[in-house]
Parts: C-alpha cells; structure tokens; sequence
C-alpha cells in the first residue's frame, strides 16, 4: 500500500487562494479525477469544504482537529494522521485499491510529506497571488518518473506539467531543504 500526494501549484508553490484554486485548469480536474478514481482520499476540513460533497467512485477522509464538525454521512471523520493513514489503508483494501491519495490542504500536506512515497504535481507556469502554500521539501530526495508538459489554451488559463516525483532512498546527512525551482 502506498501513500501519495497530489497537488497542483505554480512557480512559488502556491496551492491555494482563500480556500480555492487560484487558476482555471479543466485539464488538472481531469487528471485529478483519473487519478483519484477507485482510491481514498485524505483531504482537511478546509479542503473538503471546497470540494463541498464526497466525490463519487471514492472515499473521503477528513482529517479534522475539531471533534464537532460535521459532515455528510459518507464521509470518514479522523482527528490525527495516523488515524487518517490507518482509514485510508482500511478503505483501499475494500475499494481494491494499491494508493491512497493526500490531496490537501497545505497542512495536511506538511504533515504527510515524510510518510508518502510518490507526489503527482501538477506545476502551473506562472506566479499567481493566494494564500496557501506547498511545504519546502528537500528536491533531491525525489527522482522524477514522469514528466508531461502542456501550453495554455482556450480552456486552460496557464501552461502547466504534470510531474509525478519517487522518494529516493537518501542518507540523512543529505536534508538541505530546497524548492521546487527545477521546472
């Protein structure tokens, strides 16, 4: 079973502006939606307030602090990581599934970041304004795997790429944090 992070952001690792996606990509809905199919997600309170219901042919997992929240009646309810990570593994082995995807927000993200193996990026070609971020992560303990470009057009606002990064095995001398400046 494996745990992996999806997210998009631009040049400076923005994610997000008050709580949205601060550009017009249907093709990163696209891709996140094949992505994700058949897969739990664990996403925050915030993120999943965005998204505003659980996404059909998957299963939501809400990793919330506050223990009154309340959600719809699908939707997985946990109060820490490993919590999430435990309910992720239970549901993927009744969805059949082999990945669970972290898919936000900013956070969540920093929390998960030492326990994924793969992130699926989506890196918007430009600098936008908002007000959430990618955490820093040492760009040298991930190998690139795949790696797609794609120009704006009619439907997408921005050039984008789809990048999907692989944890390296690194020794723990090598931890200088770095930005994902490469791109």
């Amino acid at each position: 079973m494996r745990y992996a992070i999806i997210a998009a952001m631009d040049r400076q690792q923005l994610i997000g502006k008050d709580n949205a996606l601060p550009w017009h990509l249907p093709a990163d809905l696209k891709h996140f939606k094949a992505l994700s199919m058949g897969k739990p997600m664990i996403m925050g309170r915030k993120t999943y307030a965005s998204i505003g219901r659980p996404l059909p042919g998957r299963t939501t997992i809400v990793l919330s602090r506050d223990t009154g929240v309340q959600l719809h009646d699908e939707v997985i309810l946990t109060h820490t990581l490993n919590d999430a990570l435990e309910a992720a593994k239970d549901a993927a082995r009744g969805m059949n599934a082999h990945e669970a995807l972290i898919v936000g927000g900013a956070d969540i993200y920093f929390q998960s970041l030492p326990r994924v193996d793969r992130m699926y990026l989506t890196l918007v070609h430009g600098i936008f304004e908002g007000d959430a971020h990618f955490p820093a992560y040492n760009r040298r303990d991930w190998g690139v795997i795949h790696e797609e470009h794609h120009p704006a057009d009619e439907a997408n606002s921005a050039a984008y790429s789809f990048i999907t990064l692989e944890r390296r095995h690194t020794h723990a001398s090598d931890k200088a944090t770095v930005s994902f400046t490469r791109w």
